[in-house]
């Protein structure tokens, strides 16, 4: 697909992600008066005539837009976390089948993998068991998502893509409650505070996939142009790394010198979390080209 002459809805659009992605597609040569991005506070996309005000006259639908956080906002938010994602969703859908939107990209989360699937996360093993506790509400709500696409891919001939995204980090996370801007945070609180030591939960064993988000926004794009299929791909660094690393990396590259106390009684989360991402590289030519010190580099330098 030859986005320069489409009409592209980005929800989320002014977010941390949505922020990235809405450049790339300007600089694949998008108008930026053909990309509509709705803002939450004017438009409340959990309701059914809002979602077909948004998708008219629109070509493509990249929904970014989403209520979510980490381990602790889920564990506090349960309830609006499943409403709001699977109501926008749902909603979006529909109105985008009905409105003859000609592509619908849903953006998912690692999360939706099962606690104990086996490493790297596979898309053939995405149902083979439950999602970790604390993210199920979210986990599921994004799942029936892909759910409905392929049911109406079947039914409709409706072409909906699912992109199931590992941990993004980067320029412009500036509020969010993910593990490294929360870090990030920390770290500089200690400083200014003079404290000599930051808390960070659990043990610090548990490993993510850390995606870069100009990474995460190439690979989204890319998927848009070139991806077709109602089965759900990865999109992901395909590098394993612990959070005990990512702390230290953090305290080296910040030059703090002070303790690291982690607090046990604290939840890890999911203990291993990564994503093979050959899928995309096949389809659609995908490969993240940012490690892990490079992105966290480039992260720091932005002021994040």
């Amino acid at each position: 697909m030859d986005l320069r002459g489409k009409k592209i809805l980005v929800t989320g659009g002014a977010g941390f992600l949505g922020q990235h992605v809405v450049r790339k597609l300007v600089g694949r040569g998008v108008p930026q008066e053909n990309i509509s991005v709705p803002r939450s506070k004017e438009i409340d996309l959990r309701k059914k005539e809002n979602c077909a005000a948004a998708v008219r006259g629109q070509d493509v639908v990249i929904h970014l837009a989403g209520t979510t956080g980490g381990i602790a906002f889920h564990k506090e938010h349960p309830a609006q976390t499943f409403y709001d994602n699977l109501m926008m969703g749902v909603e979006l859908i529909e109105a985008a089948r009905v409105s003859g939107v000609t592509k619908f990209v849903t953006i998912g989360s690692a999360t939706e993998y099962p606690e104990h699937a086996p490493l790297p996360f596979k898309e053939e093993n995405l149902w083979l068991g439950p999602s970790e506790e604390i993210h199920v509400p979210y986990a599921i709500a994004k799942k029936m998502l892909l759910v409905e696409a392929q049911a109406y891919r079947k039914q409709y001939g409706f072409n909906g893509i699912h992109l199931l995204m590992a941990n993004m980090y980067g320029p412009g996370d500036y509020k969010s409650s993910f593990v490294l801007p929360t870090l990030v945070k920390r770290i500089r609180a200690a400083e200014e505070e003079k404290c000599g030591y930051i808390e960070v939960w659990g043990t610090g064993k548990a490993t993510r996939d850390f995606l870069y988000v100009e990474d995460a926004a190439e690979g989204i794009v890319l998927a848009t142009e070139k991806y077709d299929s109602s089965e759900p791909v990865n999109i992901a660094s395909g590098e394993e790394v612990s959070i005990r690393k990512a702390v230290t990396t953090l305290a080296r590259l910040m030059d703090f010198k002070g303790e690291i106390r982690w607090d046990k009684a604290m939840p890890d989360g999911q203990l291993r979390r990564m994503l093979d991402a050959s899928r995309a590289e096949k389809e659609f030519g995908f490969r993240a080209s940012t490690d892990f010190d490079t992105g966290i580099k480039k992260t720091l330098q932005s002021h994040l």
